[in-house]
């Protein structure tokens, strides 16, 4: 969720922390594509219903510098002036928007996966499942793609140290996982890696509503050979330079 902060202006403003430095960790024009391809990522999400209004955040990190989307700032109203960045260790390092209220899970994830990339949406067949069922059902052979069986991670307030230290365990050999009643954390290489992800999840958790709401019928699953042979056909797959 991307509520504004009890500190934040009225224009979604507040100052640098003091000797913050504008630069730390992230060379100028490197964080400028940074950040366009942050906010394009960010809007992606809004025109592909994966989030409403200004729900869900994205970061992507630079060396040991994360570029996040702020709190409460619709995404269509971001500029490259708008460039907000914090160190691994939460500080603000650049920027005078609020980062999200999400920075806790989006930190976790960095300090403990290889992660270049976050996407957290709200998508409504995601959370739909999120509310029903302790992991995701194998309905699909991509469940592979995020390294096994979809996981729910107990329900926290948003914003909280709790609610990431569950994602963290949900996410435990895994590349994403669903937030109980709020919605889903993917992590990639690359933006792009993270979002398509997301889009993946929240077809699987649609598919799987789905055909779970035929009268009378029960959907197949996929056994743990089946994922298993998948995953090692996975390895080999796309293009090979």
């Amino acid at each position: 969720m991307a509520e504004q902060r009890a500190d934040q202006r009225d224009d979604g403003r507040t100052g640098p922390p003091d000797g913050a430095d504008p630069q730390v960790g992230e060379e100028p024009q490197e964080a400028a594509r940074a950040w366009e391809a942050l906010v394009a990522t960010a809007r992606r999400t809004v025109a592909d219903g994966l989030v409403v209004g200004t729900s869900g955040n994205v970061s992507v990190r630079i060396g040991d510098t994360v570029l996040v989307t702020p709190s409460g700032v619709p995404y269509d109203r971001l500029t490259p002036a708008d460039l907000t960045a914090v160190g691994l260790d939460g500080r603000q390092v650049r920027g005078t928007l609020v980062p999200t209220s999400e920075l806790p899970m989006h930190l976790a994830v960095y300090r403990h996966t290889d992660a270049r990339a976050v996407v957290h949406t709200h998508a409504v067949h995601a959370t739909a499942v999120s509310t029903l069922v302790p992991e995701l059902p194998v309905i699909h052979y991509m469940t592979a793609a995020l390294g096994g069986p979809v996981r729910v991670a107990p329900y926290a307030t948003y914003g909280t140290e709790a609610l990431a230290e569950n994602m963290l365990r949900a996410l435990d050999g895994r590349s994403g996982c669903l937030l109980q009643n709020h919605g889903t954390v993917t992590y990639g290489a690359t933006l792009d890696q993270a979002y398509d992800r997301t889009a993946q999840l929240e077809w699987m958790c649609r598919l799987w509503l789905t055909a779970s709401s035929v009268p009378g019928l029960t959907p197949s699953l996929l056994s743990t050979d089946q994922l298993a042979d998948v995953t090692e056909r996975l390895k080999g797959y796309g293009q090979r330079g």
